[in-house]
């Protein structure tokens, strides 16, 4: 399965984009919104290598290693979203020129 590490790569190279970005950013707003896309890559990363590693080993051991990532990472994705989504409006709200 080629897919599973793909993805986490591409994740772990965004969350890592994202928090490069949020040092050269002045604006807090902007900040805010980089770290909750930060953390969609990092839940992102986390959910998938937790099917990644139950898919590698297939013991029992990693199966409950792995849904602790998957819920651990279900969780970080959806706050990410929810955060990302009231940031973006709040700069639309605030930037209505834009």
């Amino acid at each position: 399965m080629f897919i599973f590490p793909a993805i986490i790569v591409v994740a772990a190279v965004l969350f890592i984009y994202y928090k490069v970005a949020i040092l050269k950013s002045k604006d807090e707003l902007i900040q805010r919104y980089f770290n909750a896309k930060a953390r969609i890559c990092l839940g992102t990363f986390v959910f998938v290598f937790g099917i990644n590693q139950y898919i590698f080993y297939k013991t029992q051991l990693s199966l409950f290693i792995g849904i602790v990532f998957l819920i651990l990472g279900g969780l970080q994705f959806y706050r990410g979203l929810m955060e990302a989504k009231h940031y973006r409006s709040e700069w639309r709200r605030l930037n209505p020129s834009e």
